[in-house]
């Protein structure tokens, strides 16, 4: 290992293998770049959530509960309706979420 010739090769194939890893990590910083402004885009593209919920019964067709929009507790069978339709909901009987309190947003009073 004393021979100079010998100690600079070494060198020189440490510096290929230390591009070689420079090279790959920036790739994966590229990739995770690429991957944070797809998702951010995907977020902004996103329709904003409704303002009120119907959600059915497992039938699919009967409304057993309305929901303010973004309700915790509104199940997947929800579906985004407007304002006149969820209190029209309410006056035919559908029962609001006991939760999210839509029938008090709503301004509703039973009767």
């Amino acid at each position: 290992m004393n021979d100079p010739e010998s100690r600079l090769a070494l060198l020189r194939f440490l510096e290929r293998v230390q591009v070689r890893d420079l090279a790959r990590t920036r790739r994966w910083i590229a990739d995770e770049e690429r991957r944070q402004a797809e998702h951010r885009r995907g977020l902004q593209a996103r329709p904003p959530a409704p303002d009120w919920l119907i959600e059915r019964g497992l039938s699919g067709r009967e409304a057993v509960y309305v929901h303010v929009g973004g309700c915790w507790t509104a199940g997947r069978r929800s579906k985004g309706v407007d304002r006149d339709h969820a209190r029209r909901a309410l006056a035919e009987g559908v029962k609001p979420c006991p939760q999210c309190r839509p029938d008090t947003e709503l301004g509703f009073v039973d009767g």
